[in-house]
């Protein structure tokens, strides 16, 4: 396994590849890898192609007062995990190869990639920008490592949805490939962040889970109300002292548009602060 840190050196290696007859599987992460990246990892290899794992945090797609910084950069543990799961190739590039154009290392971003539609709620209402720099960075990465097939993780549901509608749209030829969310043994979704939950944070943590289960039961019962799923789910999360609730919401599994009236298909997704940890999760029904 090789760690490439040009795009130059990056779009050599998957033409070579291609060359050799065989397709390329992009997974795209920030690093800080764990079971669920495996998954995603595993999902890619499965399909027989030479798989590349990106490994960059994503300037960009943070907000002034998020956790940019403190964000876990831990590339050479991240290797290691990559060569376990026999990937061909990790690209691990600097800002200046992603944004080129910076002075002393500041980014100089320009030009801009933004999906209008799927981003105007939940994520994209609560994080200005944030999906504005995810379109972006994924877009420059498509065209960088020039994959077949690309794979997310449902864990970041509208996120999922939005690159979807941005390959579409945008022409790209690559196969986007959903992996469903790895949990931890009490339901909480693998997140890199889980790892600055403090220990009484991480033990409520899995509320957003218990909270999603809630709304999953009573629709299962017959409750069709979406109004009085998200109360359910709102009831939830408050049982838990250091938990404070962003949102808890139902929508169109697709359009992510709200919803009156629950149907099969439709989306549970949640997002609540753990002391300073920001997570999310979701369920479809």
């Amino acid at each position: 396994m090789e760690i490439i840190r040009s795009v130059q050196e990056m779009r050599g290696a998957s033409a070579a590849m291609k060359r050799e007859g065989r397709r390329v599987a992009l997974v795209p992460t920030m690093g800080a890898l764990h079971e669920g990246h495996g998954a995603l990892i595993r999902q890619a290899r499965a399909s027989g192609a030479a798989v590349v794992v990106s490994i960059y945090v994503n300037p960009t797609q943070f907000g002034p007062h998020e956790d940019f910084k403190q964000y876990p950069r831990t590339l050479e543990a991240d290797a290691e995990v990559c060569k376990r799961e026999e990937v061909d190739a990790v690209f691990a590039p600097s800002d200046g190869e992603m944004y080129p154009g910076g002075q002393s290392g500041a980014l100089a971003a320009t030009t801009w990639v933004e999906e209008t539609a799927l981003t105007r709620r939940f994520e994209g209402d609560r994080r200005p920008g944030h999906f504005r720099g995810v379109c972006t960075v994924v877009a420059k990465l498509f065209n960088m490592v020039q994959p077949d097939i690309a794979v997310f993780g449902q864990k970041d549901y509208q996120q999922l949805k939005v690159v979807q509608r941005m390959a579409r749209d945008l022409g790209y030829a690559i196969q986007i490939e959903p992996v469903p969310t790895v949990r931890e043994s009490d339901g909480l979704a693998m997140s890199s962040r889980n790892r600055m939950l403090s220990a009484t944070e991480r033990a409520q943590a899995a509320v957003l889970w218990k909270a999603l289960n809630v709304a999953r039961d009573l629709f299962r019962d017959g409750e069709h109300a979406a109004h009085r799923l998200e109360a359910a789910m709102q009831r939830a999360v408050g049982l838990a002292p250091n938990a404070r609730l962003d949102y808890a919401q139902i929508a169109d599994g697709e359009t992510l548009e709200p919803v009156a009236k629950v149907q099969a298909g439709c989306v549970a997704l949640i997002a609540a602060h753990l002391g300073k940890v920001r997570l999310i999760d979701n369920l479809i029904l």
